[in-house]
């Protein structure tokens, strides 16, 4: 037979070649085939019937999982005098490249360690300077000793003069809020809602009816309102205002807008508040109140007995004096002032309140000789302090013996965190002393202060008082010198 040849010869061979090797398989081989081919399908399909195979649980890192016990103490170790005290030369050798003014005027400080109390640095720390608000450093310390760090202001309701009348009467409580008291915070801790409503309450049990005036008695504080000391444009300022035994929000109209102008009579802007809650709170007793707000005149006979009808009270003077410390509150320094010199029984007036801060230093064993007190808060520029002497204030509260001024500790402002100094301390030459500086700060139109403690690198605690005066208003490198200087104590290791 002849071969055939091309395309389609090669494809009918094929053919005929592959239906041979087909037929010639065995049965069983085929089946093996087909099992081969439907397992991949059946592991698709499995699961839709049978559910998918348990998973195991992945380990927990240790980080997520809850601790078994406490973790090693952090932090600061607790101090201690064994720490090594500074050298005074290498102190001086590091202050006074950056205590340095930016234009006019002059620095001087003083630095002290605060358990032994050896001076490390002097500059002129015994001259007379204008303070600004270091003042509040020594009305602190008045406060704390005479009042008691425990002690509340109570403003109270008291029956009228005639029975249609409630007296709202200010026992040194400024710190007032609208609404219902607080008792978590300093701000607001006493509401006079909660009065209101606690008036209320009594006058149903007395079985009152009708419309009620409401009176105030703002008679606790003597002599001028407003300091003559004070510049009337930093009163126009808002820097301060008229000072009243009561105030609602620090004498604020809102308590979160601290500049400004401010009420100029806040005991009766309190009572015209006080008188709304009343109404709102006497509605549903059939209690109506009069419009307006009178002043109470306090007889000068003991005839007069009158009732409390209800009180709020006031957070510790503790709690005051570190607020007025962290946001440096004039208004609030003042009151507290007169509150400490009422309690001494003297008058609750300026002059009392400087007479009561002077006396409390020298019972202190703090030199006073040249000290000129114009007022308590520091926005006089008649006050004279000296570096030295807020040094040894500094070092009363921070290790001295009476244990009540430590209350005082928390208000200092923390560089670069809290308070007058949550801003300052963010640049490269002073950020190795923010969260470690804690000083008060002060500050007027070519003045500036900073007085507090810091522990330096050997865990030595060292206290300090810095104070420029004559400085060139506006000038930015002035909070610089002072912040350096008191980052230098901080990361001092100066033997």
């Amino acid at each position: 037979m002849k071969e055939t040849s091309g395309p389609g010869a090669f494809t009918d061979g094929f053919r005929r070649t592959f239906h041979r090797g087909l037929g010639a398989w065995p049965t069983a081989l085929l089946l093996v085939l087909i099992v081969v081919l439907a397992l991949p399908a059946g592991w698709l399909l499995a699961p839709a019937f049978i559910g998918p195979a348990p998973v195991e649980a992945p380990e927990i890192p240790a980080w997520q999982q809850a601790p078994a016990s406490l973790s090693a103490r952090q932090g600061l170790s607790p101090l201690t005098d064994s720490a090594p005290v500074p050298l005074p030369a290498a102190v001086t050798a590091q202050l006074e490249p950056v205590l340095k003014p930016d234009g006019g005027g002059t620095f001087t400080g003083l630095v002290q360690d605060a358990f032994t109390g050896q001076v490390l640095f002097d500059r002129g720390g015994s001259e007379n300077r204008i303070p600004a608000s270091n003042m509040k450093l020594l009305t602190a310390v008045a406060a704390l000793r005479v009042l008691g760090p425990d002690a509340r202001f109570s403003t109270r309701i008291i029956t009228g003069p005639t029975p249609d009348q409630v007296v709202l009467a200010g026992g040194g409580d400024v710190l007032l809020g609208a609404g219902v008291s607080a008792p978590d915070e300093v701000l607001g801790h006493a509401g006079l809602a909660t009065l209101a409503a606690a008036t209320v309450a009594a006058l149903q049990d007395a079985g009152a009816t009708g419309e009620l005036k409401v009176l105030v008695d703002d008679s606790l504080f003597s002599g001028p309102s407003l300091n003559p000391a004070w510049a009337g444009g930093d009163v126009e300022a808002g820097e301060v205002a008229p000072l009243y035994p009561l105030a609602l929000n620090s004498a604020r109209f809102d308590p979160a807008v601290t500049t400004g102008p401010r009420p100029q009579d806040s005991a009766v802007t309190a009572a015209e508040a006080f008188a709304a809650q009343l109404k709102a709170a006497g509605a549903a007793a059939g209690l109506t109140v009069a419009t307006g707000v009178g002043r109470y005149t306090v007889p000068q006979t003991a005839d007069r007995n009158p009732e409390v009808l209800a009180e709020v009270q006031s957070a510790t003077v503790g709690e005051q004096v570190d607020l007025m410390l962290q946001t440096s509150d004039n208004y609030l320094a003042e009151v507290l002032g007169r509150m400490a010199a009422a309690a001494e029984g003297q008058p609750a007036s300026n002059d009392g309140a400087t007479g009561t801060v002077r006396a409390q230093l020298t019972e202190l064993g703090i030199p006073t000789d040249g000290m000129r007190l114009a007022d308590v808060s520091g926005l006089a520029l008649d006050n004279q302090v000296s570096a030295r002497q807020f040094a040894e204030v500094v070092r009363a509260i921070t290790s001295g013996t009476d244990l009540r001024l430590r209350a005082a500790l928390a208000g200092f402002p923390v560089a670069g965190l809290t308070g007058t100094l949550d801003t300052r301390y963010g640049d490269s030459s002073t950020a190795r002393g923010a969260g470690l500086v804690r000083a008060k700060t002060g500050t007027l139109n070519s003045v500036i202060a900073l007085s507090g403690y810091v522990v330096d690198a050997d865990g030595r605690l060292l206290v300090f008082s810095f104070i420029g005066n004559g400085l060139t208003p506006g000038s930015g490198g002035n909070k610089e010198a002072l912040d350096r200087a008191a980052t230098a104590l901080a990361a001092c290791g100066c033997r």
